[in-house]
């Protein structure tokens, strides 16, 4: 049997390692081009995408059923699913260091102290801080609704498939039957999420 030259050997493993990139490459380049990934932009450096703003609104008849949030808030207070049914709720994920998370706070209070009379309630999702920090960011913009600790992940993966993982911040409009109704990805234009709200409020 013919031995096969060093070189040529050393051409074919080339070869196919060129090939093995293009397909992962390749592969990169179809996982970029999901719909979420493409509503996403680089953030600055603190280790989380900006979404770029874009809206989605789900029609009553397309939702999913309720969402499964099982977490407790910085303060201790248990929150399950039931929490969820009968009003509307806003769920803003974030954490401090996120740069888009500090513009949109003054706005999310806004539209909190607005609509808290019509029974909708808001919550924060922290991703990452620990309490101090978390209490400092609330001290700092005058955030009076209460936060998720999640650093486990466990309300992100209850919202598996609609708030990409890193995507900070995302927001969420979950209808009085605990389903999601709308979603922001990225940094909240206030009249437009005043707009979702109503939305949800009216139905």
């Amino acid at each position: 049997m013919t031995e096969t030259p060093k070189s040529s050997r050393r051409s074919v493993l080339a070869a196919g390692g060129l090939a093995l990139t293009a397909i992962t490459l390749g592969l990169s380049a179809c996982a970029q081009e999901d719909a979420l990934a493409k509503q996403a932009k680089a953030g600055d450096n603190k280790n989380y995408v900006a979404g770029d703003g874009s809206v989605t609104e789900f029609a009553a008849a397309e939702r999913k059923s309720g969402i499964q949030i099982q977490g407790t808030l910085f303060d201790g207070t248990a929150v399950t699913p039931k929490d969820f049914l009968g009003k509307v709720t806003v769920l803003n994920f974030w954490f401090a260091a996120c740069a888009p998370c500090r513009v949109e706070a003054p706005s999310l209070e806004a539209l909190h102290q607005e609509f808290k009379s019509k029974g909708v309630q808001f919550f924060g999702v922290n991703l990452r801080d620990e309490k101090a920090t978390a209490d400092a960011f609330d001290k700092t913009f005058g955030l009076t609704y209460p936060s998720f600790d999640d650093k486990d992940g466990s309300v992100l993966l209850a919202v598996s498939g609609l708030v990409p993982p890193g995507a900070v911040p995302t927001t969420l409009v979950v209808d009085k039957q605990g389903r999601v109704a709308s979603r922001v990805l990225g940094e909240i234009e206030k009249g437009t999420l005043k707009a979702l709200i109503q939305s949800a409020v009216a139905e």
